[in-house]
């Protein structure tokens, strides 16, 4: 009998807390055989973030793999390829050192109404060492929240802005242009899986304030207003940070990584110049936080 690609699928968990390398499997592939295509969908529901390697695919391939999630979306800063509207160019040159800027950790996009759902990130070039990048589960970031924090941040929202990260450096009529397409965004600091009903921390570096936080619950006098507010939404944040919620990830040429945006963050670091590292990401449009 022979071998259907499921069953030659292997699955090995990297970390306890999130992330799993699957192999003996071609996404191309993956996007024609919808029972292969489902195996990857649930087993990233699982581990939030998968990775490949030697995922030899044109970008006709890697766009039609991740549109079999849902539509893709472009990025207003970052450049798209011009044959394939939403397949964003990540391409970093020590020759552009203001392109070389990187990272906090952070959710992609959550300055959108409806932030990306998940995004499926191929390595083009890459340098021999330095240049990985690191995930984090945020659903297990909110369930090991003492009690009291959890009912603090319960009914909390937060603003989060393309004008304050992306737009920050930029003068200030792109700047308000940029904030005038893009308004800040208010979602729930605690999120809901739309699939998995979990809850899940949602802040990062894309949040700057909360929009619900000076209440008579919360503040006595006006003053206790902001460090009040600030140094919550800096623990919160700070979540992100702790290792035993993380994998890091090396990359190397035809590697592949899919991640549900919904309950992760990343973080790109920025430990490899004077090289140069190329990457394409296909970002999936996703629904309205609740």
């Amino acid at each position: 009998m022979a071998l259907t690609a499921a069953t030659r699928m292997r699955v090995e968990p990297l970390t306890c807390a999130i992330g799993a390398e699957i192999s003996g499997v071609n996404l191309g592939a993956a996007a024609r055989d919808d029972g292969l295509f489902a195996d990857i969908r649930a087993l990233l529901l699982q581990h939030k973030v998968l990775f490949l390697r030697d995922q030899d695919i044109s970008r006709a391939e890697h766009v039609a793999f991740a549109r079999r999630f849902g539509e893709l979306e472009g990025h207003p800063v970052a450049g798209s390829d011009p044959d394939y509207p939403g397949l964003v160019r990540i391409y970093k040159s020590p020759d552009a050192p203001a392109d070389r800027y990187e990272n906090a950790w952070h959710t992609d996009a959550t300055w959108r109404d409806k932030p990306p759902m998940g995004c499926v990130l191929r390595c083009i070039e890459c340098p021999p060492v330095g240049g990985d990048t690191m995930w984090v589960n945020m659903a297990l970031a909110f369930e090991n929240l003492p009690a009291h924090v959890k009912a603090q941040i319960a009914q909390l929202r937060a603003r989060h802005s393309i004008e304050a990260s992306f737009g920050a450096a930029m003068p200030i009529e792109k700047r308000l242009a940029l904030k005038a397409q893009f308004p800040d965004a208010e979602h729930p600091v605690v999120r809901t899986h739309p699939e998995t009903g979990e809850k899940v921390l949602f802040v990062n570096a894309f949040a700057t304030h909360f929009s619900n936080f000076h209440t008579p619950a919360n503040v006595r006098f006006g003053q206790d207003a902001v460090p009040g507010a600030a140094d919550l939404m800096r623990y919160l944040i700070s979540q992100a940070y702790i290792p035993e919620y993380q994998v890091r990830w090396r990359w190397k040429p035809n590697s592949v990584a899919i991640w549900d945006n919904r309950s992760t963050q990343h973080y790109a670091v920025m430990d490899y110049p004077p090289c140069h590292r190329k990457m394409e990401r296909a970002g999936i449009m996703g629904d309205t936080p609740y």
